[in-house]
């Protein structure tokens, strides 16, 4: 795929991502977004960024109120957003995977009851009956929800289940646009999920000359110090009702810088992370994609973002492998020629 393909795709899923939130946003209105992603996994940040710079590009605008699952405070977000839509952070955590989210989602609902609440992209899935029952409760009661989902799949189980509003939306990570090329250090990385939707055991037969690495850990003193910048930042712009935000935003850069230098470094990637797959893209590095546990990254390459030569659909962890260095290879001897024209 070349650079202007990739681009094209890329501005395509963000007209998209406008047709589906431009109803729901206006320049004067106030609104809130919640359940930001404080946690270690930098797709999650790569989503946030991709939510600021949507609001930020089409409307010129910032979040009023921004809150994570454990400092929430609906006095402060009826001060701040009086009126005005409530946002929820967008992601894969709608079911019964990552509960303390869904927890929280219809938590919200049953506390505003007359307030429009928008889901920011998601993925669907739910293994207990007896939690969708509990969900199309929730929405039921609702009558002012509108649920954006990343797949096809979603969609249909969402309509099925819900008396909500659902429309097929790409990722909010897109809304970063394409990223400026980073030089490579190795042929390839494999970076492979470790949490509760990894697909396999423990022995994944990987060759030894190939890293493995997942994008989760970090270090807590560097995040720290981004977040305190960021409220610096706010008292040295005179904007002291930014400093959550910042703070925020500030901890959001920093594990985003650290996931795409961790990804940058290889000509070819092998991952089982949806957002390895987007950040590739913005990257323009080519990537072998295997799924995770209940089939999230293919549903939303099927839906949006398949079909590319960046992008491989590996038959197993071997094929993915086999395919990454034929790509690591490609890149190498492309690299060399594009030195020996420039000399």
């Amino acid at each position: 795929m070349t650079s202007q393909s990739r681009s094209e795709l890329i501005a395509k899923l963000n007209g998209m991502i406008h047709d589906c939130l431009k109803d729901y946003v206006s320049r004067d209105e106030p609104l809130a977004i919640l359940d930001f992603p404080d946690i270690r996994n930098c797709g999650d940040s790569a989503i946030w960024l991709g939510e600021m710079a949507y609001l930020k590009d089409r409307f010129g605008k910032r979040p009023d109120y921004v809150s994570r699952l454990y400092d929430f405070s609906a006095d402060e977000l009826n001060r701040r957003v009086p009126t005005g839509p409530i946002f929820i952070h967008g992601g894969g955590n709608f079911g019964d995977i990552w509960v303390a989210h869904q927890d929280f989602r219809e938590a919200i609902m049953e506390r505003f009851p007359d307030r429009q609440i928008i889901q920011f992209p998601q993925s669907i899935h739910y293994s207990s009956p007896e939690r969708i029952e509990q969900s199309k409760r929730a929405i039921g009661r609702h009558k002012n929800f509108v649920l954006l989902v990343r797949d096809e799949e979603s969609k249909e189980f969402s309509e099925k289940h819900f008396d909500c509003t659902v429309r097929l939306c790409p990722d909010m990570a897109f809304a970063i646009g394409p990223l400026p090329e980073r030089a490579t250090q190795i042929p390839v990385l494999a970076m492979l999920r470790e949490d509760a939707e990894r697909v396999g055991g423990t022995d994944r037969k990987i060759p030894s000359d190939i890293p493995v690495e997942d994008w989760i850990t970090e270090s807590k003193r560097k995040v720290d110090i981004a977040k305190k910048l960021g409220v610096a930042s706010a008292y040295l712009a005179l904007k002291p009702s930014e400093v959550a935000l910042r703070r925020l935003d500030a901890a959001a850069h920093n594990r985003f810088e650290r996931g795409i230098s961790q990804i940058s470094r290889a000509r070819a990637i092998v991952t089982d992370r949806l957002h390895v797959h987007i950040c590739s893209l913005l990257l323009g590095r080519p990537h072998a994609v295997l799924d995770n546990s209940y089939g999230k990254i293919r549903r939303f390459m099927n839906a949006f973002s398949g079909g590319t030569d960046l992008s491989y659909k590996a038959t197993s962890l071997e094929d993915g492998i086999e395919w990454a260095r034929g790509q690591a290879a490609k890149g190498r001897v492309d690299q060399k020629e594009a030195v020996s024209l420039r000399a």
